[in-house]
């Protein structure tokens, strides 16, 4: 663990002036990671020696640890936000997993670098495969291997038959390199951050999640399904309100509680949802229960609150 400074130092300082202070650090800790990060994805990217492209990768894998490790530690020092974390002792650096959450903000992703880090494998996002074309980020997002996927619309693939399963096929190829190297990837299985207005216009059953869209996690699980063996289902609440990324690193957010259930991905969950009708059935079933669990979930914390 990186330690720059005391925790709370700093938290009696204004909100405004520890936001301000704290987003300028963000930034800089971000420049100062994504140079090196930038510099060793290109050595790892013109490398013909295989050894050598895993000794980079695992240097790049640190050096994103320690930018998450230091923005940890910008939040211990400028602000006294309480994360109550339940469930870590089921989890292992050396598991391969598909960590799911439900999603309500940007500071979603702050909190589960937070909890996570050190406990399971660095934390990785399934990305279109068309940005890896972007500037720099596409190139370290490629050399810390996050998995990019190539799917295609059900109107493309009417029109070219020939290609279906083709998109499958090409995820899963670039997944390979995950047999024998743990990993953990993210997906936010309700497709976006919850509001009022949405829940409203997809009508929710679940008072405070959005539906779950089964077609996401659905496609991982097939595309990574060999190199998968857990889920890591969490749950985040926050006490006082869903808040903004300004409100939590200006120290305004004071408690958030996390509950981590760790399970094994039942093998009927691997089967092929995109063309087998009681597959497709039973996968969204336990989908809907899962989140229904969710819900329940959210309902006994809110109540602990009260």
């Amino acid at each position: 663990m990186i330690t720059i400074f005391e925790q709370e130092m700093f938290s009696f300082l204004p909100a405004t002036i520890i936001g301000k202070i704290s987003f300028i650090l963000y930034i800089v800790n971000t420049i100062i990671w994504l140079i090196p990060i930038v510099i060793f994805s290109l050595l790892k990217a013109l490398s013909p020696f295989r050894l050598w492209r895993k000794v980079f990768s695992m240097l790049l894998d640190q050096m994103a640890s320690n930018w998450v490790a230091v923005n940890t530690q910008l939040q211990k020092a400028f602000t006294k936000t309480e994360i109550s974390v339940t469930g870590l002792d089921q989890l292992s650096m050396k598991e391969w997993y598909i960590v799911i959450s439900n999603h309500q903000t940007w500071v979603d992703i702050l909190v589960l670098q937070r909890v996570l880090h050190n406990k399971i494998p660095f934390l990785k996002f399934f990305l279109k495969k068309e940005l890896i074309y972007v500037p720099l980020l596409g190139l370290a997002w490629w050399a810390l291997d996050f998995p990019f996927m190539k799917r295609y619309s059900q109107a493309f693939l009417k029109k070219n038959p020939h290609l279906k399963g083709e998109d499958l096929k090409t995820t899963r190829k670039a997944c390979a390199k995950f047999k024998y190297k743990p990993v953990s990837v993210m997906n936010f299985i309700e497709g976006s951050r919850f509001t009022d207005e949405k829940h409203q216009q997809q009508q929710s059953p679940y008072p405070r999640l959005l539906k779950p869209k089964a077609g996401g996690i659905a496609f991982v699980l097939d595309a990574m399904g060999e190199h998968l063996n857990k889920i890591v289902n969490v749950t985040i609440y926050y006490p006082e309100g869903i808040p903004s990324f300004n409100d939590f690193i200006s120290g305004k957010v004071n408690k958030v509680d996390v509950i981590i259930e760790t399970m094994a991905i039942d093998k009927k969950l691997k089967g092929d949802y995109f063309n087998d009708r009681a597959t497709k059935i039973h996968f969204q079933k336990w989908v809907n229960q899962l989140w229904q669990d969710k819900q329940e979930t959210l309902i006994e914390l809110k109540e602990k609150h009260n």
